[in-house]
Parts: structure tokens; C-alpha cells; sequence
């Protein structure tokens, strides 16, 4: 699985990051990132987990 972030929508809340930072992170201009290609099994919930709580929508799992 892979995980994805518009960086049109993302607003920065750092949500993702508090949920899943092995698998999300911000980068210089306060926007959420993907920091791994592929998501590890034992990490799939909380991306998951991410993607359900961002306010706006910014994050697909695939």
C-alpha cells in the first residue's frame, strides 16, 4: 500500500503526523509528505488511522 497527499487541500495541522510519523512527515513549507515508499504491514492501521482523521480530505491510501 501506498499513501498520497494532495498538497493542494493540505492545510498544514500536522495531524498525520501525530498519528502515523513513520509513514508521514512536513516538510520546509508546512506541508504533510509521505517519508516511505511503501507502507509496512504493522504500519497499515495508523495510515489508515490518518488518512480517516485529516480535516480535509488530503490523504489516499492505495
Amino acid at each position: 500500500m501506498k499513501a498520497f497527499v494532495d498538497r493542494d487541500i493540505c492545510i498544514g495541522c500536522e495531524g498525520c503526523v501525530g498519528i502515523c510519523p513513520d509513514v508521514f512527515s512536513m516538510d520546509d513549507e508546512g506541508k504533510s509528505v509521505p517519508v516511505i515508499t511503501d507502507i509496512p504491514e504493522n504500519e497499515i492501521e495508523s495510515a489508515n488511522d490518518a488518512m480517516e482523521n485529516c480535516p480535509v480530505g488530503a490523504i489516499t491510501i492505495e
